[in-house]
């Protein structure tokens, strides 16, 4: 199987640091980094770790199994650790795009993204709210049989939990929110667990938008017009889906036995609970797209970048994650 493609991240938060010092342990899925060999190397000295060697590469074609492969992309100004520089937004922007384009050729058998810091690609004029939508756009044109995204997903040990929305201001929520919208991400859902986690017979629990779940519309008609509809209409196309429910029960051991998956209906309704039960290890992945994504479910972190003290807990799963995946998909 291919290496994984690892995309630097922003160079001023902790993921190069957290990426070097995966390599120097060993004992992870196979990966090449996409990003400034220097700046990897300057980081790893700040945290003290020794490197093993690196191979730098000119194409994506020529990352070897077994070697801390790097396929440079250099910056424009030195990185200064938890302080993002603009000058550096179209490195970060284009290490992206070429570990999309190296997942496409099969030079890479999927993609994890290291953080990013949004604010500074948004002042340099990177006009997507996130990794996952910039993705999606960059894998749109390419055929896809299955149910298309993209979809967040956020993953760990103990809950899978889907977004109907994503980088949405609570405020718009409501409005945005459409049953359409939670159908296709249903259905998106439910291929993806069989396809990419091995569920045979996948269960879905919605989450409710309002308190109680609208207390039958004295709290909210959302639940009535939009959700139940939408769960209807994904029963009716075969999948195992509930009508909403109360959010705040949904996330207790008991409840979360009864379904393989959650959809929530905006962002922190999701991490909430994600991150509550397993902060370090979660993952990000993007479901419904020809390519395999994943990250760590975690920022920049700048307040702590080159000090040498971030957690690798998070990145590690997320390499664990897409070479699952990627297997999984090989297999079929």
């Amino acid at each position: 199987m291919r290496p994984l493609a690892v995309s630097m991240g922003d160079p001023a938060g902790v993921g190069l640091e957290i990426i070097a010092r995966i390599a120097a342990r060993g004992s992870h899925p196979d990966f090449f980094l996409i990003g400034d060999a220097d700046a990897l190397m300057r980081a790893a000295a700040r945290a003290k770790i020794a490197l093993p060697a690196i191979v730098r590469i000119a194409r994506a074609e020529d990352a070897a199994n077994g070697a801390l492969c790097v396929l440079d992309e250099k910056l424009a100004a030195l990185e200064t650790p938890g302080a993002p520089n603009g000058a550096n937004a179209s490195a970060v922007e284009r290490a992206i795009v070429r570990g999309v384009e190296a997942c496409l050729s099969g030079a890479a058998s999927g993609l994890v993204t290291l953080p990013i810091a949004k604010a500074t690609l948004y002042a340099a004029g990177f006009r997507f709210p996130g990794h996952t939508e910039f993705i999606g756009e960059l894998t749109k044109h390419i055929a896809w049989p299955h149910a298309r995204g993209p979809v967040m997903l956020l993953a760990n040990a103990a809950l899978k939990v889907a977004l109907a929305t994503i980088h949405t201001p609570l405020a718009e929520v409501s409005r945005r929110l459409t049953a359409q919208s939670i159908v296709d991400t249903g259905l998106v859902v439910a291929e993806a667990l069989t396809r990419d986690f091995g569920v045979e017979k996948p269960r879905i629990a919605l989450c409710g938008l309002n308190p109680h779940a609208g207390e039958n519309g004295a709290l909210g008609r959302e639940e009535i017009e939009i959700i139940n509809p939408a769960a209807a209409q994904l029963r009716a196309l075969g999948v195992n889906a509930t009508d909403a429910a109360p959010a705040d029960t949904m996330f207790h051991a008991e409840a979360r036995a009864g379904y393989d998956a959650a959809i929530a209906m905006y962002h922190d309704q999701a991490l909430i609970p994600s991150k509550t039960l397993d902060f370090w290890g979660g993952v990000n992945v993007t479901l419904g797209l020809p390519i395999i994504r994943t990250s760590p479910d975690h920022g920049t972190a700048l307040e702590i970048a080159g000090r040498g003290i971030a957690r690798d807990d998070s990145v590690r799963a997320a390499l664990d994650m897409a070479h699952d995946m990627a297997k999984r998909r090989l297999s079929a």
